[in-house]
């Protein structure tokens, strides 16, 4: 499975992004090859709508889950309609965080904000 985290750097070592749409980059990993890719976000500069883009661009790409500390309702939605189940992050390193999901161990992210419509959010 292709799974999709935001992080801030194009590092495998890169903490992961506190923020779903405004991103920079997604690390995609594949738990079967144990492969990363990397993909800019060009959600991360828009004036509105960054969620559903960035939920857009994780689609486009084939992923099975996201692993994310936090995510817009709209984001959800786009996501939830793609059958991409949304995973919460516990840890700030990726790593950690791939090691936790691959173990069956990382939660469902049931708790969805508004959004931050133009306000930032990081």
């Amino acid at each position: 499975m292709r799974i999709a985290i935001p992080v801030e750097e194009k590092t495998s070592a890169a903490n992961v992004c506190s923020s779903f749409g405004r991103t920079p980059y997604f690390l995609i990993y594949d738990t079967e090859t144990k492969e990363s890719t990397f993909l800019d976000n060009s959600a991360v500069a828009s004036a509105g709508g960054a969620g559903i883009k960035a939920a857009q661009t994780i689609i486009d790409n084939n992923v099975g889950a996201l692993l994310t500390p936090r995510c817009g309702g709209n984001a959800a939605a786009v996501l939830q309609a793609a059958e991409i189940e949304i995973y919460k992050t516990t840890s700030p390193a990726v790593k950690d965080n791939i090691e936790a999901f691959i173990a069956g161990e990382l939660p469902l992210l049931k708790e969805f904000h508004a959004g931050f419509h133009g306000r930032g959010g990081r």
